[in-house]
């Protein structure tokens, strides 16, 4: 679908779909329902309680980095799973 289109559909503009699209700006929760409700899905949110023994090596090492590398880090976690949710949504169109 492209930007126009899912812009339309979804009630907002082609520029601010593809600020979202480059990582310039994340969307809200309300925003990101409201384009995943545009192409046909619609976003679920759990929770649930982590076990408390959690690995403290990797904390400690999270840590200690400077807080732009912890932003650095997060925002490639989150390229990530915009190109996991990428592909779940290429290889659903295929099937």
């Amino acid at each position: 679908m492209s930007q126009r289109r899912l812009a339309f559909r979804a009630g907002t503009t082609q520029a601010a779909i593809s600020r979202i699209e480059r990582g310039l700006v994340s969307p809200t929760f309300t925003t990101l329902r409201e384009l995943m409700l545009a192409m046909g899905e619609e976003p679920v949110l759990s929770a649930h309680r982590l076990p408390a023994d959690w690995d403290h090596a990797h904390m400690e090492s999270t840590l200690a980095r400077v807080p732009e590398e912890r932003l650095a880090l997060a925002l490639s976690w989150n390229k990530l799973a915009g190109r996991l949710a990428d592909a779940g949504r290429r290889a659903r169109e295929n099937d």
